[in-house]
Order: C-alpha cells, then sequence, then structure tokens
C-alpha cells in the first residue's frame, strides 16, 4: 500500500543543514492503523508530509499502491493526492463559514453536481455523528466536533489512506478516545489505511496494529503493537511504553512510601511482565502452594492490546533464598519476565537492583 525507501529529508536555513529525516525504510499495509511515535523534533510530522508529497523528499522514493509519486506530473500528483486524506492538531476550519460549508469546500472541484455536493456532504456527517451541527459555525462546536468536522473534510473525496497528524493532540482525555473510536469505525468500515503520527503512546496502544518509533530523524524500532509494548527493544521506546502503562509512576511512588518500600529480611522487591495467556494464570497462588514464596501486589495493571492481555504487577516475594530461586525458575519457564527492583536478603543493607533479574544474586 504505503512504500517509503531510503527517504532523506534535508532543510537549509542559512548556512545550516538539517537533517530532518535518515533513512527511513517503512511498508504500511492496506487497512493498517500504522502509529508513527516520538518526541517532538523527531522528525514524524516531516515523514507523514512525504507520504502525500507535501514535503518532497530529498533522497529516496515513494510508492503508493505501486504508483511512485516522484515519478508523477504536477497534474498526476493532484489526482493520486486525492485517494490520501489528512487531519491536523488544530482543525483548520474557515471560521465564517457552516459545517456544511466547511465540508462541501474540498469537494469544490470534484466534478460533481450542486446536488451531488449537498447529499455527500449529509452523508459524511452523518458518518462522524454530526448531522446535527450541518448549520452551525466552527465557534459553536467544541473540541471533538471541530475534529469530526475536518475527519469529514478528509473524507470528502473517498480517500483510502487518511493521514493523521497529532490529530488528538488539543482534546481532553475522553474527547480524545471519542476520536480514536472513530478513526477506529473508519478504518473497519470504510478500510481506510491510517497513518497516525503521534507524541502519545496512549494513543497507539489505543488503536494501532503496527508501530515504529522515531528518533532524531530515524526509525530505530518498528513491529506489531504487541511485541512493541511487550518486548520493547530500544531505550526510548521502553520510556514511551512505562510511562503509558504507568508503571514507573506506581514504582516511584511505591519506593518513595516509608511503608511500602521497607523490606523485612528475605524480601524483594520485584516487578512481573506476561503477554497473553499468562494473564489468566494462577501464577501467585503457586509460588506459594509450590515453593513457599509469600507475595504481596503492591500494583497491578493488564492492557488489552490488539485483543491480547499485557500484564505488569510490581509485588514483594518473601522466602527462602532457595526457594525463590525456584520460583523464579518457574516464573520464567511460565514465560513471565522478572526485574528485582530492590532487596533486603538477610543483611542489615538493602540494595537497590536494574536490569533483568540475575538468579546468582540469591
Amino acid at each position: 500500500m504505503i512504500e517509503l525507501t531510503n527517504i532523506d529529508v534535508i532543510f537549509q536555513q542559512k548556512k545550516e543543514k538539517i537533517e530532518a529525516v535518515k533513512n527511513v525504510n517503512l511498508k504500511i499495509d492496506k487497512k493498517d492503523v500504522f502509529g508513527i511515535v516520538g518526541y517532538s523534533g523527531a522528525g514524524k510530522s516531516s515523514l507523514v508530509r512525504v507520504i502525500n508529497y507535501l514535503q518532497k523528499p530529498t533522497n529516496g522514493k515513494v510508492v503508493i499502491d505501486n504508483v511512485e509519486l516522484g515519478q508523477l506530473s504536477a497534474r498526476e500528483l493532484r489526482k493520486e493526492r486525492k485517494k490520501i486524506g489528512m487531519i491536523f492538531q488544530h482543525f483548520n476550519l474557515m471560521s465564517a463559514r457552516t459545517i456544511s460549508d466547511n465540508v462541501e469546500f474540498s469537494l469544490k472541484y470534484s466534478g460533481k453536481s450542486k446536488k451531488e455536493r449537498k447529499d455527500k456532504v449529509i452523508e459524511l456527517l452523518a458518518l462522524v455523528g454530526l448531522s446535527d451541527k450541518k448549520d452551525a459555525y466552527p465557534s459553536q462546536l467544541s473540541g471533538g466536533q471541530k475534529q469530526r468536522v475536518a475527519i469529514a473534510r478528509a473524507l470528502a473525496n473517498d480517500p483510502e489512506i487518511l493521514l493523521c497528524d497529532e490529530a488528538t493532540s488539543a482534546l481532553d482525555p475522553k474527547t480524545t478516545l471519542q476520536i480514536l473510536d472513530l478513526l477506529r469505525k473508519l478504518n473497519k468500515e470504510l478500510g481506510l489505511t491510517i497513518v497516525l503520527i503521534t507524541h502519545e503512546m496512549q494513543v497507539v496502544k489505543e488503536i494501532c496494529n503496527k508501530v515504529a518509533v522515531m528518533e532524531n530523524g530515524r526509525i530505530i524500532e518498528q513491529n506489531d503493537s504487541v511485541s512493541i509494548f511487550s518486548d520493547p527493544r530500544k531505550e526510548l521506546t521502553k520510556d514511551f511504553i512505562r510511562t503509558a502503562t504507568h508503571v514507573d509512576q506506581a514504582l516511584e511512588t511505591i519506593l518513595n512510601h516509608p511503608t511500602l518500600s521497607q523490606l523485612e529480611s528475605n524480601e524483594l522487591l520485584v516487578e512481573f511482565s506476561y503477554v497473553g495467556d499468562q494473564t489468566s494464570e494462577p501464577l501467585i497462588s503457586k509460588l506459594y502452594s509450590q515453593y513457599q514464596v509469600t507475595t504481596n501486589i503492591l500494583y497491578g495493571n493488564v492492557e488489552i492490546i490488539q485483543n491480547t492481555p499485557i500484564g505488569s504487577l510490581i509485588v514483594t516475594l518473601k522466602g527462602e533464598a532457595q526457594q525463590r530461586m525456584k520460583a523464579f525458575n518457574y516464573l520464567h519457564s511460565q514465560q513471565v519476565k522478572t526485574r528485582v527492583i530492590k532487596r533486603n536478603d538477610s543483611t542489615d543493607s538493602i540494595h537497590v537492583l536494574g536490569g533483568k533479574t540475575n538468579e546468582s544474586i540469591y
């Protein structure tokens, strides 16, 4: 559907050369909801504008449905762009026009008759849930309603691809979820391929089936959403995910709490993470019944990513070192990842540990 090959975007500002996008290779399949995530300045917006050739790449090629955009004439490119709708963070509605007129404006050069244009506007406003706002003006709408108008406008020419550049960044969390629900509906009902640019992993978690992470103009990691959330490889990806799942926030609260962070002899503070079937296993009860290791759950969370459960637990484990070793071996056999955060192992000093569990410390 969309293939980006060896894409570079370089801007020249006075004597300074700015490499906004560096050697990006990306393939987005038909009907994907593909998230491109990164902090401000990572190159996300420059990359998404390359997809519809609003930004011509310095190097590389863009292929949409086996058509290389760089080989098209200006007239052919305008025609090809009709397959690609785009929505932005700030809606870009015309304040002096009604909602109907804002949507109809996108049909101005469509070749449709006035009646056909009016009928299309009615259809689009119904699709985005704004039939009752057709005669209203943008100033009379909420932020979420304005974004729905922008989506209707982007769909006016029946595109196959919808590019969303920080489309939910100006919205509150509840409205963001409503807009993401609408995008999910459009993906399923219209077969739209959606490319979603964001700095919020929470947005990616809600809707995307595939993810690419950008840093300093490069794609540093890409995979399906379940793999990204359950087994991130790069530190930036881990940082995004732990922020989105609130694990770091919970851990900070626990470590700063005088009671929760105080460990007894032979006690560990441990983080578990697990995927899919493991979330339904009675793991905690088995640790005591089989290994006499007592578990106290301080924090627990289960995310559903593309219908797959991904769980996180922060617990204390107390028991003899040899029994704890057996318990960890059992957890690893069940594909549960473990990370020892803190320990008080029959000593007066408490050690804070990082990284993956190293069983040799027991």
